[in-house]
């Protein structure tokens, strides 16, 4: 998973004066300090880039420091252990965090973070009006102090399908060409999913699960998957407008009818290479059956997804 967290092309920083990548940090992710030893300072590398209004960064002081600050103010960290080990000391408990594990904080928690001198993280920086429009679009109810998640450490593992939206993510960040418009949409899309999967004081109103018009469409979308299933087609199915269609499927899915669609197919395609009684004679063949054309684009959007890539379930079932 870590591989798909930024790569070297957002690297800004390598075998560098630790402080001086604080002071980047500072002005990009959040405002902190930092305390070392005074002999044995590290080489620290970083890693960032922007997308919409997040914040995304993988960083390594290569050597033990403690991270302490007042608060965030106005924006969430998520911060995912990718190596080594962390201390997270808080007003009642302290925390230990190990590889794989998700430490969320929210903007008035005081800061208080020891990383060990093997310790890289990912941090993803939120602006917490970002959430807040989300629960208004949504019509969610939120208490006066903003919204809070109430847990405050996860397994990647068991957030389903988060991993692989964050390395999406990282892609979509790291494209040549990225459009605002598409990055405004994967902000909204993890935002979505940080409120659906994690523990929050946000009150939203019990959703309809068996809603028939959604039921339909899933079952329309699983019998035509191997056709090019555009978002205007299963809104006229529907007879919704098109943004009746996409609030409908951020309710009920959380996510768009564009990627609801595009993981399925890859669902589909993942099961037929898994199971040795599929008949399926190569990767390409299934890939193009499915409407996956850029053959490259497939596999690394494949290996995201499932961690592997499709060749590889393929010889592993065959």
């Amino acid at each position: 998973m870590e591989s798909h967290l930024l790569s070297e092309r957002s690297r800004v920083f390598e075998h560098a004066d630790p402080y001086a990548v604080s002071s980047y940090v500072n002005q990009h992710v959040g405002s902190h300090c930092i305390r070392m030893p005074e002999r044995g300072r590290g080489a620290a590398d970083l890693n960032h880039r922007k997308l919409a209004s997040l914040d995304l960064c993988r960083i390594s002081y290569g050597a033990s420091v403690r991270v302490t600050s007042a608060a965030l103010d106005t924006i969430y960290h998520l911060q995912i252990l990718l190596r080594g080990h962390c201390l997270s000391r808080g007003a009642k408990d302290d925390l230990y965090l190990a590889p794989g594990e998700l430490l969320l904080i929210n903007p008035d928690d005081p800061v208080d973070l020891t990383y060990s001198e093997d310790c890289e993280k990912f941090i993803l920086k939120m602006p917490r009006g970002v959430l807040d429009d989300l629960c208004r679009e949504q019509r969610w109810e939120v208490p006066g102090g903003g919204v809070r998640f109430t847990q405050n450490r996860y397994r990647l593992a068991d957030l389903d399908g988060f991993a692989g939206l964050l390395g999406m993510l990282c892609h979509e960040a790291e494209a040549a060409e990225s459009m605002l418009r598409v990055q405004e949409h994967y902000q909204q899309i993890i935002a979505g999913k940080m409120l659906s999967l994690m523990n929050t004081n946000v009150q939203r109103p019990a959703s309809n699960l068996h809603n028939p018009t959604f039921e339909r469409l899933n079952a329309y979308i699983e019998r035509n998957l191997k056709l090019d299933i555009h978002p205007d087609d299963l809104a006229r199915q529907a007879q919704l407008s098109s943004r009746a269609l996409y609030t409908l499927f951020e309710r009920h899915a959380g996510v768009s009818p564009k990627l609801f669609i595009r993981r399925k197919k890859f669902e589909r395609v993942h099961a037929c290479l898994s199971d040795p009684q599929c008949h399926v004679r190569s990767v390409t063949e299934i890939a193009l059956d499915y409407g996956f054309l850029h053959l490259g684009r497939f596999s690394e959007n494949y290996r995201l997804l499932f961690g592997e890539l499709p060749s590889e379930t393929f010889k592993r079932h065959r």
